[in-house]
């Protein structure tokens, strides 16, 4: 009775997970419709979309039946973001005009194919029970779970530097909490310690940066508006300038 309860719980608390995933799956779309918009990554960083890439690839591995039974949940949702994070990698290998920085996003995501593929392989031929499995992919799924919650300390750096959150989206940093508690509520239900650690730090991750936003919200409000503010006067400079100077004015040394 008791046991059916916790599986019934447990499958709730799995969908809401996958719903919020979606989510922040999904959180990115501003970011890259402005991308889109003005034909130019700007400052916006990849570093996210490849660990967050990788991420899903490898807790795809650790929910396949032949790895850890019973966590079709667990596949969907990172089946669905590794879709989603190789549409976002191709918009932004598209719009980087720095080809190092092109070359560089396009290497660590085929690097980071082929090390999934060679993980797959050696854990399938090397270790004969899920157990053995469970907890090497689970060890993996661990750490790059971390680095996916991670990745955004560069963009903290810059933002603490500027004082100004403009660059570290917020719906990003919110649905990263909201993911955390979710699925660190699903790891308790029974107890898994590798969907547990990586989610409950990537919980305390996220608080941190959305503790930033509130931090900077003011301060990136006041520069944003000034260089707005310096903008206008540039062009209003230009046209005075272009207006005083008359061709009809211009004669020629004879």
């Amino acid at each position: 009775m008791v046991s059916h309860l916790v599986n019934t719980i447990r499958k709730v608390v799995g969908i809401s997970g996958n719903v919020i995933s979606l989510f922040l799956f999904l959180s990115p779309v501003p970011t890259f419709v402005r991308i889109w918009k003005k034909g130019s990554v700007e400052q916006y960083s990849p570093v996210p979309y490849l660990a967050t890439l990788i991420n899903c690839m490898v807790w795809v591995i650790y929910g396949l039946p032949m790895v850890h039974p019973n966590s079709t949940l667990v596949i969907t949702i990172n089946g669905a973001g590794t879709a989603i994070e190789l549409v976002y990698l191709t918009l932004f290998l598209i719009f980087c005009h720095d080809k190092k920085k092109r070359l560089k996003g396009l290497l660590i995501a085929l690097v980071e194919v082929v090390f999934m593929a060679l993980v797959t392989a050696l854990v399938l031929t090397l270790a004969h029970t899920t157990e053995r499995r469970s907890m090497v992919v689970g060890i993996i799924a661990i750490l790059f779970n971390i680095m996916m919650y991670a990745s955004p300390l560069s963009v903290m750096k810059l933002v603490i530097s500027t004082k100004s959150v403009e660059y570290m989206p917020f719906f990003l940093s919110l649905a990263s909490f909201a993911n955390g508690v979710a699925w660190t509520t699903y790891a308790f239900l029974p107890f898994d310690p590798f969907i547990a650690v990586p989610n409950g730090l990537g919980t305390l991750f996220s608080l941190a940066q959305l503790l930033l936003y509130a931090t900077y919200y003011e301060s990136t409000k006041r520069i944003i508006a000034a260089r707005k503010e310096t903008k206008m006067e540039v062009n209003l400079s230009e046209v005075v300038v272009n207006g005083n100077h008359d061709p009809k004015k211009t004669t020629r040394a004879t």
